[in-house]
C-alpha cells in the first residue's frame, strides 16, 4: 500500500514563525484580556495563513505551523499525566519564553541548559511521581483542525522517544519505574496509541522529532550524561528500539525523522553532523546550484530517489522563533522547491 508521501523531494520540518498578531493574541489571552473562543478564532486563521503559504509555494506536505505549541516539544510533555512538573507549569507562557531567549546571538553555540528546574516535561527534564498515561492527544488536535481547510496532505511531529528519554529524571524516578527501559516501554506504548489515533483520523504522514541523536556525536553532550551516570551508547541502542516499536505495523503510513544540531534562536548546541541544505537561522538565502550541487554530492551515497530537500529545521521550534522574519522564511521555502525541481524535475 502506497500514499505517494515516501516519494516526496519538499519538507518542512514543523514549525513556523509565530504570526505578530497570535503573539499578541496570546499574551491578552494569558492575561485574561480576550476569551478562549475570539483566541481560537485568531488561531484558526494563523493556520489557514500558514496553509496557504505553503501551497502557494508548492510544498508537497503541509504542516499548521505548530501553532498552538510554545514549544515543539509540548506533543508528548502536554498529552500526558504523571511527571513532576512544579510551579512553572501554569505559568508556562510567551512573555517566558521571550525573556528566556533574550540575547541569542546566530550561529553561536548554545551552552546546555541546566533542565533540572521546574517547568514543562520534556522542555525540562522532569521525574515522575506516578505512571505515565495519555489524558490528551495535541498532534490529533492539531491534525483535524488543519486537515479539512488543506488543499494538500497535512503531516503532524511528535517528540521521539530518545529526546523524551533524555528529558526524564531517572535518578528520582525510581520508585515509578525501576528501570529506563520501563520507562520507555511506557513511552512508546503511549506514542503508538497517539499516532493509532492519528491514522485512524486519516493522517498519512508522521513526522518524528529525534534532535536528540545528535548528542550521540558531540563529546560535551555525552560527557554531560556520563556525569548523570549513563552510558551514551547504551542510550543510543535503547533509542533505537523504541524507534524501530514505534514505527511498527502501520501500513500506509509515512514516517520521517528529523535530526538537529541545535536551534535555540539561531543558535546550535551539537558537532560532529551534517547541516540540512537550507538553513532557518540565517535571512541569507543559499544559491540554488549550490544547493543543487549538496544533493548531487549526497546522491553519491544514497540513491537520488531516496533523497529529498528540506530546511535544517523549524523556524519557529519555540515560540519566540529564529532570528529571521517572515518574508525570509516565505523566500527560503520557496528556495526549497525550486531547487527540488531542478533536480527531480
Amino acid at each position: 500500500m502506497t500514499t505517494g508521501l515516501d516519494r516526496i523531494r519538499t519538507d518542512v520540518v514543523g514549525s513556523l514563525l509565530r504570526p505578530a498578531k497570535w503573539k499578541e493574541a496570546r499574551l491578552r489571552l494569558e492575561a485574561g484580556q480576550l476569551g478562549v473562543e475570539e483566541f481560537a478564532h485568531i488561531e484558526l486563521d494563523c493556520v489557514r495563513e500558514h496553509l496557504r503559504l505553503q501551497e502557494s509555494i508548492g510544498l508537497d506536505v503541509l504542516t499548521d505551523g505548530e501553532i498552538s505549541r510554545l514549544n515543539f516539544q509540548d506533543s508528548f510533555g502536554l498529552a500526558v499525566s504523571g511527571y513532576q512538573t512544579g510551579e512553572m507549569r501554569a505559568g508556562e507562557n510567551v512573555r517566558t519564553h521571550e525573556n528566556r531567549a533574550a540575547g541569542g546571538t546566530p550561529l553561536a553555540r548554545w551552552d546546555i541548559p541546566d533542565l533540572a528546574g521546574p517547568g514543562t516535561p520534556v522542555v525540562h527534564r522532569r521525574p515522575v511521581v506516578k505512571r505515565l498515561q495519555l489524558v490528551r492527544n495535541p498532534p490529533l488536535e492539531e491534525y483535524r483542525r488543519a486537515a479539512p481547510l488543506a488543499k494538500k496532505p497535512v503531516k503532524v511531529s511528535l517528540i521521539g522517544p530518545d529526546r523524551i528519554m533524555q528529558r526524564y529524571d531517572h535518578a528520582n524516578s525510581k520508585h515509578v519505574y525501576a528501570s529506563a527501559d520501563a520507562f520507555l516501554d511506557d513511552v512508546v506504548e503511549i506514542q503508538r496509541r497517539m499516532i493509532g489515533e492519528l491514522v485512524a483520523a486519516g493522517c498519512r504522514y508522521v513526522h518524528i522529532d529525534e534532535p536528540g541523536y545528535t548528542a550521540y556525536v558531540d563529546e560535551p553532550s555525552m560527557e554531560a550524561m556520563r556525569k548523570r551516570g549513563e552510558d551514551p551508547m547504551q542510550n543510543f541502542a535503547r533509542s533505537l528500539r523504541a524507534n524501530a516499536r514505534l514505527v511498527a505495523g502501520f501500513p500506509g503510513v509515512t514516517f520521517g525523522i528529523h535530526l538537529c544540531r541545535g536551534n535555540q534562536r539561531s543558535m546550535w548546541h551539537r558537532e560532529g553532523v551534517v547541516l540540512g541544505l537550507v538553513s532557518t537561522k540565517v535571512p541569507e538565502l543559499e544559491p540554488v546550484d549550490a544547493l543543487v550541487r549538496r544533493v548531487e554530492e549526497a546522491a553519491k551515497h544514497v540513491p537520488l530517489e531516496r533523497l529529498a530537500i528540506s530546511p535544517q529545521c523549524g523556524f519557529g521550534s519555540d515560540v519566540v522563533g529564529n532570528l529571521i522574519s517572515e518574508d525570509d522564511q516565505k523566500r527560503k521555502l520557496e528556495r526549497v522547491v525550486e531547487a527540488a525541481r531542478r533536480v527531480w524535475q
